[in-house]
């Protein structure tokens, strides 16, 4: 497994993460979710990914009980932002409920500190330097070590980077977009805006939803949230979507291996980013997941993904 800087931190992670959002979602299943998360262990993989909101802290339960005993060898990377309780104040960004959020992921996980904590998504209804002044307050605490946000435009880190540095608090050191074959939204201004200031791109949804992994074409789109904003309400597929599946396959049918390592390899041959979130709910997925990193693509091969799902 190769390992990468994530931005400015000095903070090595696995090129490839593993995902939490589906652990425990069954609680019959919370042995063979922790025994997963301890086989990803075993096959290299240091960056681990959480929210509060998973499973309503279940997740994050299952991530503390699995790596406790090599906590110290693991970078661990939660969110807050979502509802975790009936109350008003029970979600959002605010330092009244970041605060309390972040002390119950410390709880769940079983440890001292997160190594990368995480706002979701954007709080209209809170301003952004309440939302920087709680997180410098638990970095400063020495419960959070780096501090990163998710589902951010490009001007929105920037202004959360400029209010940081004037009012010199801890500021964003990653962001966490989905990119994928089929959403490279996040090329237009998100990539080189994290290139020219230093900051770690942490990308979900590598595979589109699943979409690219499919053994045969899917007569549905891909989940929206894994497409293309503009093709985020298209009730078919997109003639990108068709090029982006057929050329992975091709490519993945010459090298003998899963489109999956196809499309994983192709992201994560992109250089503004440092790591890809991927699931995985058995052993043998998460085996053909992490193999992805052998996989070596010509530059015709990453020309023709490219020329095939450019974007506009």
């Amino acid at each position: 497994m190769r390992h990468r800087i994530l931005g400015k931190t000095g903070m090595w992670v696995s090129e490839i993460a593993f995902g939490c959002a589906y652990l425990g979602t069954r609680p019959a299943d919370r042995q063979d979710a922790i025994n997963l998360v301890r086989k990803a262990v075993d096959l290299g993989i240091t960056l681990f990914d959480t929210a509060d909101i998973y499973g309503g802290g279940v997740s994050e339960e299952i991530v503390g009980d699995a790596v406790r005993e090599v906590r110290d060898q693991i970078v661990l990377a939660t969110k807050v932002r979502g509802k975790m309780g009936p109350g008003p104040n029970d979600e959002g960004l605010s330092r009244y409920h970041i605060v309390r959020a972040c002390e119950a992921s410390l709880r769940r996980l079983k440890t001292d500190r997160i190594d990368l904590y995480q706002v979701h998504w954007t709080d209209p209804n809170t301003p952004i330097e309440e939302t920087l002044e709680a997180l410098d307050y638990l970095v400063r605490s020495g419960k959070v070590l780096h501090i990163g946000c998710s589902n951010f435009a490009a001007w929105q880190v920037a202004k959360g980077l400029w209010v940081a540095d004037r009012k010199g608090l801890a500021s964003f050191r990653s962001v966490q977009p989905p990119y994928s074959l089929i959403n490279r939204d996040a090329e237009r201004e998100l990539f080189p805006f994290c290139l020219s200031e230093g900051i770690g791109a942490i990308v979900y949804s590598p595979l589109g939803g699943g979409f690219l992994a499919k053994p045969t074409m899917p007569d549905a789109p891909p989940v929206s949230w894994a497409r293309a904003a503009h093709y985020q309400n298209r009730p078919e597929l997109a003639p990108l979507e068709k090029r982006a599946f057929n050329a992975v396959h091709q490519i993945a049918k010459e090298h003998g291996r899963p489109p999956s390592q196809i499309a994983l390899a192709w992201v994560l041959h992109q250089e503004a980013v440092t790591a890809a979130i991927t699931a995985a709910t058995n052993e043998e997925q998460l085996k053909e997941t992490v193999r992805s990193w052998e996989v070596k693509l010509s530059d015709e091969e990453i020309r023709t993904l490219d020329e095939a799902t450019r974007i506009g």
